[in-house]
């Protein structure tokens, strides 16, 4: 019995590294697009760390009323697209989501395009204002007309980034925290117990919306042709981790991806992008091409942030492997705040990582 009970879970664990090591290539992307659009968050945080850009002003930054009403939010987005979708009502879906995102992807588009026409020599807040405009219509206008892969991942990161920004200067560390337990415990109810969140996601598959990441597992894959259920799919119970691969092998044809929700990339983006803005400023003081300062302990304690959270994404991508949607926050934002609190203790001291709070 012991033997058979070491054999198998020795059979698992390899077939699991079978896997990865097949999907290494969609893995490493998903990844490099997770570190991406956190990091782009980052380079334009200098610009928003001020009180006129935090959503809730200086003082609502550490109001814990706020978060639950952030939290409410997309409880209530989240009841509305599912009720919107089983009545077949794609076209509201599709007008909600696509405005949202235009306003979302803005906020990144208008600083570098500024910074492109200060580059040009022209100083004109209009001009860049006009262009940001068009660009952010631009974008949205192709992805509704050719929703493939990577025009929904250049959204998708554009559009991650932005957030992650307006909500991480707007809630202290301590708050966004808060934010992150509340929304990984809902994410592992959402996908495991109601399961909800697998039809939310096939709904976004199926209108080909960029609240969502793709990585094509092999060449020639194409999302404007994936399947609504992709998401809500059982995996094969018969499944042999001796030799894995006839199960969770990508299918003939090129309509096999690994997804992921943007929500997995912005909220361990928000504690990064929170660390920065309200953490002491101490350290050196680093130059941004914006000519505002960043200092490097606050920065060591955001990259430390975002190294904890790929070690959350490396976990949740063996649990990927055995062919199962799985929830990510649970171990993103584990891994996440982990690193926070490491490298901000080590860095910082314990004492500097508590701000005030108060829920009104």
């Amino acid at each position: 019995m012991a033997h058979e009970v070491r054999g198998g879970m020795d059979g698992e664990s390899e077939g699991i590294l079978e896997v990865m090591s097949q999907q290494w290539a969609s893995m490493v992307s998903m990844g490099g697009m997770f570190i991406g659009t956190i990091l782009l968050g980052l380079s334009i945080q200098p610009l928003y760390d001020v009180p006129e850009a935090r959503a809730f002003g200086e003082e609502g930054a550490s109001k814990g009323g706020y978060v639950a009403m952030e939290m409410m939010f997309i409880l209530i987005f989240t009841v509305a697209i599912i009720w919107l979708a089983r009545k077949g009502l794609d076209y509201i879906i599709k007008g909600i989501v696509i405005f949202a995102l235009g306003m979302s992807l803005f906020y990144i588009v208008y600083p570098y395009v500024a910074l492109m026409y200060y580059l040009l020599g022209i100083s004109s807040s209009t001009l860049s204002l006009a262009t940001s405009i068009a660009v952010s219509v631009a974008m949205m206008v192709l992805l509704v007309k050719y929703p493939e892969w990577y025009v929904v991942n250049t959204v998708g990161v554009l559009v991650g980034a932005g957030v992650i920004t307006l909500i991480g200067v707007s809630f202290v560390p301590v708050l966004i925290i808060a934010f992150m337990i509340a929304a990984a415990i809902y994410d592992h109810w959402a996908v495991n117990s109601s399961k909800h969140m697998l039809e939310l996601a096939d709904t976004m598959i199926k209108n080909k919306l960029p609240v969502l990441l793709v990585a094509p597992k092999e060449r020639g894959y194409s999302f404007i042709e994936e399947e609504e259920s992709v998401m809500s799919r059982e995996p094969s119970e018969d499944m042999d981790w001796d030799d894995p691969a006839p199960d969770i092998k990508p299918k003939k044809g090129g309509r096999d991806a690994l997804f992921m929700g943007l929500g997995d990339v912005i909220f361990p983006g928000m504690l990064v992008i929170s660390a920065v803005s309200f953490l002491p400023e101490s350290g050196a003081e680093i130059s941004t091409i914006w000519g505002i300062p960043m200092y490097s302990d606050q920065l060591v304690v955001g990259l430390g942030t975002l190294f904890g959270g790929l070690c959350g994404y490396v976990a949740l991508m063996t649990q990927v492997a055995r062919g199962q949607a799985q929830a990510g926050l649970p171990l993103l934002n584990g891994g996440s705040i982990l690193g926070y609190l490491v490298t901000g203790i080590l860095f910082l001291g314990p004492a500097a990582l508590w701000q005030d709070i108060s829920f009104l």
